[in-house]
Protein backbone atom coordinates (compact mmCIF):
# COMPACT_ATOMS: atom_id res chain seq x y z
CA UNK A 1 0.00 0.00 0.00
CA UNK A 2 1.28 3.52 -0.91
CA UNK A 3 1.80 6.59 1.36
CA UNK A 4 -1.19 8.27 -0.28
CA UNK A 5 -3.69 5.20 0.22
CA UNK A 6 -2.69 4.67 3.50
CA UNK A 7 -3.20 8.57 4.39
CA UNK A 8 -6.69 8.18 2.22
CA UNK A 9 -7.92 5.54 4.46
CA UNK A 10 -6.53 7.11 7.39
CA UNK A 11 -8.60 10.43 6.28
CA UNK A 12 -11.85 8.63 6.24
CA UNK A 13 -12.19 8.91 10.15
CA UNK A 14 -12.56 11.88 12.35
CA UNK A 15 -9.26 13.03 14.16
CA UNK A 16 -8.71 14.93 17.17
CA UNK A 17 -9.17 18.73 16.68
CA UNK A 18 -5.56 20.62 18.04
CA UNK A 19 -6.76 23.54 20.56
CA UNK A 20 -3.53 24.17 21.61
CA UNK A 21 0.27 23.54 21.44
CA UNK A 22 2.83 23.63 23.99
CA UNK A 23 5.58 25.62 23.11
CA UNK A 24 8.88 23.91 22.39
CA UNK A 25 6.83 20.92 21.86
CA UNK A 26 7.61 17.72 19.93
CA UNK A 27 4.21 18.55 18.56
CA UNK A 28 5.12 22.32 17.84
CA UNK A 29 8.74 21.19 16.28
CA UNK A 30 6.86 18.50 13.83
CA UNK A 31 4.78 21.75 13.08
CA UNK A 32 1.22 21.20 14.06
CA UNK A 33 -0.71 24.08 14.47
CA UNK A 34 -4.15 25.17 16.17
CA UNK A 35 -7.40 24.61 14.07
CA UNK A 36 -5.24 20.74 12.51
CA UNK A 37 -6.71 17.86 13.44
CA UNK A 38 -4.94 15.12 14.24
CA UNK A 39 -5.83 11.67 12.29
CA UNK A 40 -2.87 9.55 13.37
CA UNK A 41 0.28 8.79 14.92
CA UNK A 42 3.02 6.55 12.94
CA UNK A 43 0.46 5.22 10.89
CA UNK A 44 -2.16 4.59 13.66
CA UNK A 45 -5.84 6.52 13.17
CA UNK A 46 -5.94 8.37 16.55
CA UNK A 47 -9.58 7.95 17.66
CA UNK A 48 -9.38 9.27 21.74
CA UNK A 49 -6.49 11.07 23.45
CA UNK A 50 -5.81 7.81 25.04
CA UNK A 51 -4.69 6.65 21.03
CA UNK A 52 -2.28 10.23 21.05
CA UNK A 53 -0.49 9.02 24.85
CA UNK A 54 0.47 5.43 23.76
CA UNK A 55 1.26 5.79 20.30
CA UNK A 56 2.95 9.36 20.82
CA UNK A 57 5.24 7.35 23.47
CA UNK A 58 7.74 6.37 20.06
CA UNK A 59 11.08 8.88 19.66
CA UNK A 60 10.48 9.36 16.41
CA UNK A 61 6.89 10.38 15.31
CA UNK A 62 4.83 10.73 12.31
CA UNK A 63 2.05 13.05 12.56
CA UNK A 64 -0.68 12.78 9.84
CA UNK A 65 -2.81 15.86 10.43
CA UNK A 66 -5.41 17.53 8.08
CA UNK A 67 -5.13 21.12 7.78
CA UNK A 68 -7.77 23.23 5.54
CA UNK A 69 -9.18 20.07 4.27
CA UNK A 70 -5.49 18.54 3.09
CA UNK A 71 -3.66 15.97 4.72
CA UNK A 72 -0.06 16.82 5.42
CA UNK A 73 2.05 14.10 6.98
CA UNK A 74 4.83 15.84 9.78
CA UNK A 75 7.85 14.54 11.02
CA UNK A 76 9.14 15.17 14.57
CA UNK A 77 11.22 13.22 17.62
CA UNK A 78 9.91 13.36 21.31
CA UNK A 79 12.98 13.77 24.04
CA UNK A 80 12.19 10.48 26.65
CA UNK A 81 9.40 11.25 29.23
CA UNK A 82 8.42 14.01 27.46
CA UNK A 83 4.28 14.45 26.57
CA UNK A 84 3.57 15.40 23.15
CA UNK A 85 2.33 18.67 23.68
CA UNK A 86 -1.18 18.73 22.36
CA UNK A 87 -4.22 19.88 23.85
CA UNK A 88 -7.58 19.04 21.82
CA UNK A 89 -11.43 20.30 22.07
CA UNK A 90 -12.91 16.90 23.36
CA UNK A 91 -11.06 13.99 24.83
CA UNK A 92 -13.14 11.23 22.31
CA UNK A 93 -12.48 12.03 18.92
CA UNK A 94 -14.90 9.16 17.02
CA UNK A 95 -17.97 10.07 19.02
CA UNK A 96 -19.21 12.52 21.74
CA UNK A 97 -19.15 10.07 24.70
CA UNK A 98 -20.39 6.55 24.95
CA UNK A 99 -23.86 5.80 25.96
CA UNK A 100 -25.23 3.69 28.78
CA UNK A 101 -27.43 0.82 27.60
CA UNK A 102 -28.93 -0.02 31.32
CA UNK A 103 -31.89 0.96 32.76
CA UNK A 104 -31.37 1.15 36.63
CA UNK A 105 -33.98 2.58 38.53
CA UNK A 106 -31.85 4.87 40.90
CA UNK A 107 -29.87 5.95 37.69
CA UNK A 108 -29.52 9.55 38.28
CA UNK A 109 -30.50 10.83 34.99
CA UNK A 110 -33.70 9.04 34.70
CA UNK A 111 -34.66 10.90 38.10
CA UNK A 112 -33.59 14.21 36.46
CA UNK A 113 -36.44 17.45 37.04
CA UNK A 114 -37.13 18.58 33.20
CA UNK A 115 -35.53 22.01 31.60
CA UNK A 116 -32.02 21.29 32.46
CA UNK A 117 -29.09 22.01 29.91
CA UNK A 118 -29.13 18.82 27.43
CA UNK A 119 -26.54 17.34 28.71
CA UNK A 120 -27.62 16.21 32.03
CA UNK A 121 -29.86 14.30 30.00
CA UNK A 122 -26.75 11.72 28.22
CA UNK A 123 -26.84 8.64 30.60
CA UNK A 124 -22.53 8.21 30.10
CA UNK A 125 -20.83 5.22 30.46
CA UNK A 126 -17.59 5.42 28.64
CA UNK A 127 -14.64 3.55 29.76
CA UNK A 128 -12.06 5.71 28.65
CA UNK A 129 -13.43 8.28 30.46
CA UNK A 130 -13.07 5.89 33.71
CA UNK A 131 -9.52 5.16 32.85
CA UNK A 132 -9.42 9.24 32.01
CA UNK A 133 -11.28 11.01 34.51
CA UNK A 134 -11.70 7.78 37.33
CA UNK A 135 -15.62 8.38 36.07
CA UNK A 136 -17.39 4.67 37.26
CA UNK A 137 -18.86 2.40 34.56
CA UNK A 138 -20.83 -0.63 34.29
CA UNK A 139 -18.97 -2.28 31.53
CA UNK A 140 -22.04 -4.07 29.50
CA UNK A 141 -21.90 -1.92 26.75
CA UNK A 142 -17.58 -2.65 25.20
CA UNK A 143 -17.36 -3.95 22.25
CA UNK A 144 -14.35 -6.61 21.11
CA UNK A 145 -12.47 -3.29 19.79
CA UNK A 146 -12.90 -2.56 23.46
CA UNK A 147 -11.64 -5.20 25.19
CA UNK A 148 -8.55 -5.23 22.97
CA UNK A 149 -7.77 -1.63 23.55
CA UNK A 150 -7.72 -1.54 27.13
CA UNK A 151 -5.43 -5.22 27.04
CA UNK A 152 -3.09 -3.77 24.56
CA UNK A 153 -2.98 -0.24 26.28
CA UNK A 154 -3.13 -1.81 29.63
CA UNK A 155 -5.55 0.70 30.72
CA UNK A 156 -5.36 0.73 34.42
CA UNK A 157 -7.49 1.49 36.83
CA UNK A 158 -10.76 1.80 35.38
CA UNK A 159 -13.79 2.28 37.99
CA UNK A 160 -16.06 0.23 37.90
CA UNK A 161 -19.87 -0.13 39.29
CA UNK A 162 -20.77 -3.41 40.23
CA UNK A 163 -23.58 -2.72 42.48
CA UNK A 164 -23.83 -6.66 42.90
CA UNK A 165 -22.01 -9.80 41.95
CA UNK A 166 -24.93 -12.13 41.41
CA UNK A 167 -25.37 -12.14 37.65
CA UNK A 168 -28.84 -12.41 37.29
CA UNK A 169 -29.43 -10.14 40.16
CA UNK A 170 -26.87 -7.42 38.71
CA UNK A 171 -29.18 -7.59 35.73
CA UNK A 172 -32.16 -7.36 37.47
CA UNK A 173 -31.00 -4.13 38.96
CA UNK A 174 -29.48 -2.82 35.79
CA UNK A 175 -32.68 -3.40 33.99
CA UNK A 176 -30.32 -5.09 31.47
CA UNK A 177 -31.17 -8.76 30.45
CA UNK A 178 -28.26 -8.81 28.24
CA UNK A 179 -25.61 -7.47 30.77
CA UNK A 180 -22.79 -9.45 31.01
CA UNK A 181 -21.30 -11.63 34.18
CA UNK A 182 -18.89 -8.62 36.30
CA UNK A 183 -17.48 -11.24 37.86
CA UNK A 184 -16.29 -12.96 34.73
CA UNK A 185 -15.07 -9.68 33.34
CA UNK A 186 -13.20 -8.82 36.53
CA UNK A 187 -11.18 -11.95 35.90
CA UNK A 188 -10.51 -11.19 32.65
CA UNK A 189 -9.20 -8.10 33.47
CA UNK A 190 -7.09 -9.56 36.55
CA UNK A 191 -5.85 -12.07 34.49
CA UNK A 192 -4.23 -9.32 32.76
CA UNK A 193 -2.80 -7.39 34.93
CA UNK A 194 -5.65 -4.48 34.67
CA UNK A 195 -6.68 -2.81 38.23
CA UNK A 196 -10.00 -1.47 39.49
CA UNK A 197 -11.60 0.50 41.92
CA UNK A 198 -15.14 -0.56 42.34
CA UNK A 199 -18.21 1.09 43.90
CA UNK A 200 -21.59 -0.51 45.39
CA UNK A 201 -24.81 1.95 44.89
CA UNK A 202 -26.39 0.07 48.19
CA UNK A 203 -30.42 0.20 47.82
CA UNK A 204 -32.46 -0.94 51.18
CA UNK A 205 -34.25 -4.59 50.70
CA UNK A 206 -32.63 -4.40 47.07
CA UNK A 207 -28.46 -5.22 47.07
CA UNK A 208 -28.14 -5.21 50.60
CA UNK A 209 -27.79 -7.73 53.90
CA UNK A 210 -26.75 -11.04 52.20
CA UNK A 211 -26.88 -9.83 48.84
CA UNK A 212 -24.00 -6.53 49.77
CA UNK A 213 -22.27 -9.51 51.90
CA UNK A 214 -21.74 -11.47 49.23
CA UNK A 215 -20.80 -8.84 46.81
CA UNK A 216 -17.99 -7.73 49.07
CA UNK A 217 -16.89 -11.22 49.70
CA UNK A 218 -16.10 -12.01 45.88
CA UNK A 219 -14.95 -8.77 44.79
CA UNK A 220 -11.99 -8.82 48.31
CA UNK A 221 -11.52 -12.55 46.48
CA UNK A 222 -9.84 -10.68 43.20
CA UNK A 223 -7.54 -8.44 45.43
CA UNK A 224 -5.60 -6.88 44.44
CA UNK A 225 -6.39 -6.64 41.00
CA UNK A 226 -9.64 -4.88 42.85
CA UNK A 227 -7.58 -1.94 44.91
CA UNK A 228 -11.13 -1.11 46.50
CA UNK A 229 -14.97 -1.03 47.13
CA UNK A 230 -16.39 2.45 47.73
CA UNK A 231 -20.28 1.23 49.24
CA UNK A 232 -22.28 4.22 48.46
CA UNK A 233 -25.97 5.11 49.49
CA UNK A 234 -28.53 5.24 46.87
CA UNK A 235 -29.77 8.64 45.97
CA UNK A 236 -33.38 9.70 44.77
CA UNK A 237 -34.71 13.06 43.85
CA UNK A 238 -39.00 13.17 43.82
CA UNK A 239 -38.89 11.94 39.97
CA UNK A 240 -37.99 8.84 40.89
CA UNK A 241 -40.82 6.56 39.89
CA UNK A 242 -39.90 3.31 41.36
CA UNK A 243 -40.37 1.50 44.61
CA UNK A 244 -36.97 2.21 45.71
CA UNK A 245 -36.51 4.33 49.05
CA UNK A 246 -33.45 6.02 50.86
CA UNK A 247 -31.78 4.48 53.77
CA UNK A 248 -33.21 5.21 57.36
CA UNK A 249 -30.71 6.58 59.98
CA UNK A 250 -30.56 2.63 61.76
CA UNK A 251 -30.36 1.42 58.48
CA UNK A 252 -27.14 3.58 57.78
CA UNK A 253 -25.64 2.74 60.78
CA UNK A 254 -26.56 -1.31 60.38
CA UNK A 255 -24.21 -0.93 56.59
CA UNK A 256 -21.69 1.07 58.56
CA UNK A 257 -21.03 -1.47 61.06
CA UNK A 258 -20.83 -3.97 58.75
CA UNK A 259 -18.31 -2.68 57.05
CA UNK A 260 -16.70 -1.29 59.48
CA UNK A 261 -16.36 -5.13 61.03
CA UNK A 262 -14.90 -6.26 58.07
CA UNK A 263 -11.81 -3.49 57.99
CA UNK A 264 -9.51 -4.94 60.66
CA UNK A 265 -9.76 -8.40 58.83
CA UNK A 266 -8.82 -6.78 55.60
CA UNK A 267 -6.40 -4.34 56.95
CA UNK A 268 -4.38 -7.76 58.22
CA UNK A 269 -5.12 -9.60 55.02
CA UNK A 270 -4.31 -6.77 52.64
CA UNK A 271 -2.66 -3.82 54.44
CA UNK A 272 -5.47 -1.60 53.84
CA UNK A 273 -9.16 -1.69 54.76
CA UNK A 274 -10.67 -2.44 51.02
CA UNK A 275 -14.12 -1.49 51.75
CA UNK A 276 -14.65 2.35 52.55
CA UNK A 277 -18.20 3.64 53.38
CA UNK A 278 -18.99 6.93 51.94
CA UNK A 279 -19.10 10.10 54.24
CA UNK A 280 -22.99 10.28 54.13
CA UNK A 281 -23.43 7.11 56.15
CA UNK A 282 -21.55 8.99 58.80
CA UNK A 283 -22.90 11.96 58.48
CA UNK A 284 -26.66 10.40 58.87
CA UNK A 285 -26.33 8.00 61.15
CA UNK A 286 -24.78 10.41 63.38
CA UNK A 287 -21.62 8.78 63.38
CA UNK A 288 -18.17 10.51 64.12
CA UNK A 289 -15.94 11.34 61.18
CA UNK A 290 -13.19 9.00 60.78
CA UNK A 291 -9.40 10.06 59.98
CA UNK A 292 -8.51 10.53 56.97
CA UNK A 293 -5.44 7.34 57.34
CA UNK A 294 -8.43 5.27 57.68
CA UNK A 295 -8.83 5.73 53.66
CA UNK A 296 -5.18 4.27 53.70
CA UNK A 297 -4.47 6.88 50.83
CA UNK A 298 -7.13 5.66 48.29
CA UNK A 299 -8.12 8.21 45.95
CA UNK A 300 -11.82 8.37 46.27
CA UNK A 301 -12.48 11.69 47.10
CA UNK A 302 -14.71 12.47 44.36
CA UNK A 303 -16.81 8.96 45.13
CA UNK A 304 -17.96 10.98 48.26
CA UNK A 305 -15.24 8.97 50.54
CA UNK A 306 -13.05 11.41 52.83
CA UNK A 307 -14.33 14.99 51.92
CA UNK A 308 -16.24 15.53 55.11
CA UNK A 309 -12.51 14.81 56.68
CA UNK A 310 -10.39 17.00 54.40
CA UNK A 311 -12.69 20.08 55.22
CA UNK A 312 -12.53 19.27 59.02
CA UNK A 313 -8.37 19.38 58.78
CA UNK A 314 -8.27 22.18 56.86
CA UNK A 315 -10.30 23.75 59.47
CA UNK A 316 -8.15 22.62 62.32
CA UNK A 317 -5.02 23.96 60.35
CA UNK A 318 -6.74 27.17 59.41
CA UNK A 319 -7.65 28.29 63.34
CA UNK A 320 -3.78 28.05 64.00
CA UNK A 321 -3.29 30.09 60.76
CA UNK A 322 -5.82 32.83 62.24
CA UNK A 323 -4.37 32.62 65.89
CA UNK A 324 -1.01 33.34 64.36
CA UNK A 325 -2.28 36.35 62.10
CA UNK A 326 -4.14 37.69 65.54
CA UNK A 327 -1.03 37.33 67.44
CA UNK A 328 1.30 38.93 64.70
CA UNK A 329 -1.43 41.61 63.94
CA UNK A 330 -2.79 42.78 67.16
CA UNK A 331 -6.77 42.80 65.19
CA UNK A 332 -7.28 40.01 63.38
CA UNK A 333 -9.53 41.33 60.96
CA UNK A 334 -8.42 44.12 58.10
CA UNK A 335 -10.54 47.24 59.12
CA UNK A 336 -12.76 47.20 55.76
CA UNK A 337 -13.47 43.36 56.44
CA UNK A 338 -17.03 42.61 56.35
CA UNK A 339 -18.32 41.47 59.25
CA UNK A 340 -21.51 39.45 58.38
CA UNK A 341 -21.39 36.45 56.07
CA UNK A 342 -23.70 34.19 54.96
CA UNK A 343 -22.51 30.51 53.94
CA UNK A 344 -24.78 28.33 52.28
CA UNK A 345 -24.62 24.54 52.13
CA UNK A 346 -27.14 21.33 51.67
CA UNK A 347 -28.82 19.73 54.34
CA UNK A 348 -26.05 16.70 54.45
CA UNK A 349 -23.47 19.10 55.54
CA UNK A 350 -25.53 21.90 57.56
CA UNK A 351 -24.36 20.65 60.76
CA UNK A 352 -20.74 20.23 60.37
CA UNK A 353 -20.47 23.67 58.71
CA UNK A 354 -22.75 25.25 61.87
CA UNK A 355 -19.94 24.16 64.51
CA UNK A 356 -17.10 25.66 62.44
CA UNK A 357 -18.78 28.87 61.61
CA UNK A 358 -19.77 29.10 65.42
CA UNK A 359 -15.88 29.17 66.55
CA UNK A 360 -15.12 30.97 63.13
CA UNK A 361 -16.87 34.04 64.06
CA UNK A 362 -15.31 33.88 67.55
CA UNK A 363 -11.40 33.37 65.71
CA UNK A 364 -12.40 36.63 63.41
CA UNK A 365 -14.89 38.68 64.79
CA UNK A 366 -17.48 38.05 62.43
CA UNK A 367 -21.45 37.14 62.69
CA UNK A 368 -21.96 34.18 60.29
CA UNK A 369 -25.38 32.93 59.44
CA UNK A 370 -25.02 29.24 57.78
CA UNK A 371 -28.30 28.76 55.63
CA UNK A 372 -29.49 25.19 54.79
CA UNK A 373 -30.75 24.99 51.28
CA UNK A 374 -33.74 22.60 50.25
CA UNK A 375 -33.42 21.17 47.01
CA UNK A 376 -37.06 22.35 45.63
CA UNK A 377 -36.23 20.99 42.20
CA UNK A 378 -34.47 17.36 43.20
CA UNK A 379 -36.72 17.11 46.01
CA UNK A 380 -35.65 17.16 49.94
CA UNK A 381 -34.33 13.66 50.13
CA UNK A 382 -31.05 15.33 47.64
CA UNK A 383 -29.27 16.62 50.35
CA UNK A 384 -25.56 16.95 48.74
CA UNK A 385 -24.31 20.82 48.61
CA UNK A 386 -22.84 19.89 44.81
CA UNK A 387 -26.42 18.83 43.58
CA UNK A 388 -28.20 22.42 44.71
CA UNK A 389 -29.75 24.49 42.04
CA UNK A 390 -28.96 28.17 41.80
CA UNK A 391 -32.42 29.04 41.63
CA UNK A 392 -33.47 27.30 44.48
CA UNK A 393 -30.71 28.92 46.39
CA UNK A 394 -31.38 32.66 45.63
CA UNK A 395 -34.64 31.78 46.17
CA UNK A 396 -34.24 31.25 49.79
CA UNK A 397 -31.77 33.92 50.51
CA UNK A 398 -34.06 35.97 49.10
CA UNK A 399 -36.49 35.44 51.76
CA UNK A 400 -33.83 36.24 55.00
CA UNK A 401 -34.76 38.88 56.67
CA UNK A 402 -30.56 40.01 56.33
CA UNK A 403 -28.06 38.33 53.89
CA UNK A 404 -24.97 38.74 54.68
CA UNK A 405 -22.44 41.37 53.57
CA UNK A 406 -20.51 38.76 51.44
CA UNK A 407 -22.59 35.03 50.28
CA UNK A 408 -19.92 32.07 50.49
CA UNK A 409 -21.41 29.77 48.43
CA UNK A 410 -20.52 25.82 48.09
CA UNK A 411 -17.85 26.01 44.70
CA UNK A 412 -19.10 22.34 43.79
CA UNK A 413 -22.55 23.79 42.58
CA UNK A 414 -21.00 25.48 39.91
CA UNK A 415 -18.48 22.35 39.27
CA UNK A 416 -18.37 22.63 35.53
CA UNK A 417 -16.09 23.27 32.80
CA UNK A 418 -17.70 26.75 32.62
CA UNK A 419 -18.43 27.24 35.91
CA UNK A 420 -22.26 26.72 35.72
CA UNK A 421 -24.61 25.56 37.92
CA UNK A 422 -27.05 22.35 37.10
CA UNK A 423 -29.73 25.46 36.13
CA UNK A 424 -27.50 26.79 34.00
CA UNK A 425 -26.77 30.10 35.66
CA UNK A 426 -22.94 31.35 36.83
CA UNK A 427 -22.03 33.53 40.08
CA UNK A 428 -21.94 36.76 38.73
CA UNK A 429 -25.57 35.84 37.40
CA UNK A 430 -26.40 34.96 41.47
CA UNK A 431 -24.48 38.04 42.08
CA UNK A 432 -26.24 40.28 40.07
CA UNK A 433 -29.81 38.37 41.17
CA UNK A 434 -28.20 39.04 44.68
CA UNK A 435 -26.77 42.77 44.81
CA UNK A 436 -24.02 41.27 47.26
CA UNK A 437 -20.97 39.64 46.41
CA UNK A 438 -20.58 36.17 45.84
CA UNK A 439 -17.48 34.07 46.87
CA UNK A 440 -16.94 30.35 46.32
CA UNK A 441 -15.41 28.24 48.92
CA UNK A 442 -14.36 24.56 49.56
CA UNK A 443 -13.13 24.55 52.42
CA UNK A 444 -12.81 27.02 55.73
CA UNK A 445 -9.70 28.49 54.59
CA UNK A 446 -11.47 29.78 51.27
CA UNK A 447 -13.71 31.55 53.93
CA UNK A 448 -11.05 33.49 55.75
CA UNK A 449 -10.04 34.29 52.55
CA UNK A 450 -12.90 35.83 51.59
CA UNK A 451 -12.62 37.90 54.59
CA UNK A 452 -9.40 39.06 54.04
CA UNK A 453 -9.88 39.86 51.06
CA UNK A 454 -7.58 37.28 49.23
CA UNK A 455 -10.31 35.39 47.45
CA UNK A 456 -9.85 34.84 43.79
CA UNK A 457 -13.42 33.11 43.21
CA UNK A 458 -15.43 36.53 44.61
CA UNK A 459 -18.20 38.08 42.23
CA UNK A 460 -19.45 41.17 42.50
CA UNK A 461 -22.49 42.69 41.60
CA UNK A 462 -21.85 44.65 38.05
Amino acid sequence: MTLFQELEIIGQHKGGLVTAVQPRSAAAKAGVQVGDELLAINGHAVEDVIDVQFHAAEPELQLTVRRQGEKLLLGGKRAYNRPLGLEFDHPTFDTDIRRCNNLCEFCFVLQMAPRFRRTLYIKDDDYRYSFLFGHFVTLTNLSDHDWHRIETMGLSPLYVSVHVTDWELRRRFLRNPTAPDIMEQLRWLAARGIKCHTQLVVVPEFNDGPWLERSVRELAELWPSVLSISVVPVGLTKQHKYSMRTHTAAEAAAVLDYVERLQPDFQAQMGIRFAYPTDEWYIVSGRPIPPLDVYDGQQLQENGLGMARRFLDDWTAIQQEMQQWQGKMGALRPSNAPTHLTLVTGQLFSGILREAAALFDQLAGTETEVMTAVNERLGGTITAAGLLMAEDVIGQLQQLPRLGEIVVLPRIIFDHPDVISLDDMTPQAVANQLQRPVALADLMGDVWDAVTGESSVLFKPE
